[in-house]
């Protein structure tokens, strides 16, 4: 059936069983999926452990399937029977439904809970951002957390900031409009405004020195969080929040633009299953990643391309799987190669954090497996500089490496010659 929580047998648990035991009987047969991840792995193994007799699959085993996918999104482009293939298989949002049903038959944990409620923990944590970064340090404090709400007690976690990137931008003095009119509604998601506001100034300065005039609208987290713990309600409100605060600009011409990945294959992806409408539709398809709005400034010929700065020189970026979900091609290298003296080598390999899912106790140790073998291939390249659009890989590769990766804009705005604006 389509993704859509609006029919009351999206929440049936044994029509959500019967569609997994269908779609695992065309895996077994395909397997182009082996190796992509635990949960391709663990339900093909579980297919051989019954000698391929599907039926055997027991309701622990599907169970086991939903839990260790977190939904980087990458089968979805692998699979050769996505829609409108008459089989119709779309595993991620198949994953999401069978944690719906199971948070609408259960209840949603208070694991889900806690990490899903990404505005209320951050807008708590950055008032109080000196303490709360003292007891995300403190082991005791971190065992407490774990036995609380399920973080593990190793987890690296990002810092909070007291000054949160909307509370500077309110602050900033007022910029005349830009020169070329260019209408820019940044959607600067809840980790940049909470935990890395570094990252939203960057942006608005590129932004800015490209012509654009930048507009920061009233907005909450996207929802993925809530996806992750299968509370689609609580989604599909923050979705109608911020299309509200979104829509009004777009009609006036806006670009939407997005500098975290996750956020914006949200906005285009799932707000029109979230909340099917006409705002919807028109903020989806004036969602712009930021290099994607960048790239797409380069080949119209309006990118400013004079560097007078300082040139990253040899960077390794990770590309984020919601990015290389997003299919739009090698973006963000391209802009970096426009700074003379830039080679960028790009490394396709997901570190497995992907939102809340690297940050349980359950997965953190298998999620920082797989950001062990991207920073290996980071490695390779002997890079100056390691580079990720997306700041929860960002935390990966730090836990890996013991150094926080740059963001790409923060490279971009050293290029410029542009300060820092804090």
């Amino acid at each position: 059936m389509p993704f859509d929580p609006r029919d009351p047998s999206f929440f049936d648990v044994q029509a959500v069983e019967k569609e997994l035991a269908r779609v695992t009987e065309i895996c077994d047969g395909c397997r182009r999926c082996h190796r992509l991840c635990p949960s391709f792995d663990f339900m093909l193994e579980r297919v051989d452990a019954h000698e391929g007799d599907v039926a055997q699959v027991t309701r622990a085993d599907y169970r086991r399937i939903v839990d260790l996918c977190w939904q980087c999104k990458l089968c979805f482009n692998h699979c050769p029977y996505t829609p409108p293939h008459r089989w119709a298989i779309d595993f991620p949002r198949l994953m999401l439904r069978a944690k719906a049903a199971r948070a609408k038959e259960e209840g949603v944990t208070r694991q889900d809970r806690w990490l899903g409620d990404v505005d209320r923990v951050g807008s708590f944590a950055s008032a109080v951002a000196p303490l709360a970064n003292l007891a995300n340090g403190f082991k005791p404090h971190r065992i407490a957390m774990e036995a609380a709400v399920g973080v593990h007690r190793d987890r690296n976690l990002p810092r909070f900031h007291h000054q949160t990137f909307a509370r500077w931008f309110r602050g900033r003095a007022e910029r005349p409009a830009a020169a070329e009119g260019r209408k820019v509604a940044l959607f600067f998601s809840c980790s940049v405004n909470y935990n890395e506001p570094q990252v939203g100034r960057d942006a608005v300065a590129v932004l800015e020195k490209n012509g654009c005039a930048v507009a920061c609208p009233e907005q909450v987290c996207c929802g993925m969080p809530y996806l992750d713990g299968g509370d689609i309600d609580r989604a599909t409100a923050n979705a109608k929040r911020n299309l509200a605060a979104l829509a009004p600009l777009v009609r006036e011409g806006a670009t939407v633009v997005v500098p975290q990945p996750t956020c914006s294959y949200v906005l285009k992806q799932e707000y029109p299953l979230l909340a099917p409408g006409e705002e919807a539709d028109a903020v989806a398809a004036a969602t712009r990643d930021v290099f994607e709005y960048l790239a797409g400034r380069k080949a119209e010929g309006t990118l400013d391309t004079s560097f007078p700065g300082t040139a990253p020189g040899k960077v390794a970026y990770q590309m984020p799987c919601h990015l290389r979900a997003q299919n739009m091609g090698f973006k963000t290298r391209d802009v970096l190669q426009s700074i003379p003296g830039t080679q960028v080598s790009v490394v396709e390999r997901c570190t497995a954090m992907d939102g809340t899912w690297g940050m349980k106790k359950e997965y953190f140790p298998i999620s920082l497996g797989f950001a062990r073998k991207a920073v290996e291939q980071m490695e390779v390249t002997e890079p100056a500089v390691y580079a990720t659009d997306c700041t929860l890989s960002a935390l990966q590769i730090e836990a890996v490496q013991g150094k926080k990766p740059a963001h790409p804009l923060g490279l971009l705005r050293v290029a410029y010659g542009l300060a820092d604006e804090r």
